[in-house]
């Protein structure tokens, strides 16, 4: 079935998220027991939860996007591309661009987000942040009242589980294991929230993130069994 869908109409994302605050004694009052309630459960007693809260990005409620990368196929006269472009900057401006091109170039039935575990992460993170910052939500987020197999999403984690639901893959292990080149990146997932706070590099993070989307394309070609792309094929806009 992979291989009947056409791969321009597919829009491959991943996003970066930090804590809301660059520190603890940020919170108020409120949100500091809120925080202790939610993440009690992840820390248990090993952490109090002002040590845990390095860790508050993973939750749309005590994190924030710092970037939406996105990467697209264009195929023409038989050749291939791919192109990759970021979002980042100040929280609501990025989902507001990034909803704008949702809305301009992947609103059509045919068309598909897709991510490495975004059913469960990156898609519902994206809509939670985007209904704190009061933005309608756009067509392709807005899954009430749809049936499963009306939600326009892709999941590479998800197709790589064929039916084991108790199973969980990483990025960095499905490239290895496909034989997908994976980049020397010199950061990662958990230093993300340092490099953003700490050494205030964006640019960083964006060049981590490009390259995830990079990863997941090709984890997509691999599963199709084509060819995977080439340096020469890539493209950031």
């Amino acid at each position: 079935m992979l291989k009947k869908l056409n791969l321009e109409n597919i829009l491959f994302l991943d996003i970066e998220t930090v804590p809301e605050f660059s520190s603890y004694d940020e919170l108020s009052e409120e949100k500091k027991t809120l925080w202790e309630l939610k993440s009690q459960y992840q820390r248990k007693d090993e952490f109090t939860a002002k040590e845990f809260y390095d860790r508050a990005g993973i939750w749309a409620e005590f994190g924030k996007i710092v970037c939406i990368s996105v990467g697209y196929f264009v195929l023409k006269e038989n050749k291939r591309s791919f192109r990759t472009t970021t979002f980042h900057g100040e929280e609501k401006k990025l989902l507001q661009d990034f909803k704008e091109l949702l809305n301009n170039y992947f609103h059509q039935a045919q068309h598909l987000l897709c991510a490495h575990n975004g059913k469960e992460f990156d898609f519902p993170y994206i809509a939670r942040r985007m209904l704190i910052h009061s933005i309608e939500l756009p067509s392709k987020l807005d899954l009430f009242g749809k049936k499963p197999w009306e939600v326009p999403h892709l999941d590479t984690l998800e197709l790589w589980k064929f039916g084991d639901y108790k199973h969980y893959t990483s990025l960095k292990l499905m490239t290895h294991v496909l034989g997908v080149p994976s980049p020397k990146d010199d950061i990662d997932g958990s230093q993300v929230r340092d490099v953003f706070y700490e050494e205030n590099n964006i640019l960083r993070i964006v060049s981590y993130c490009e390259k995830d989307v990079v990863a997941i394309a090709q984890i997509f070609l691999k599963l199709r069994q084509e060819k995977l792309l080439e340096e020469s094929e890539i493209t950031s806009v």
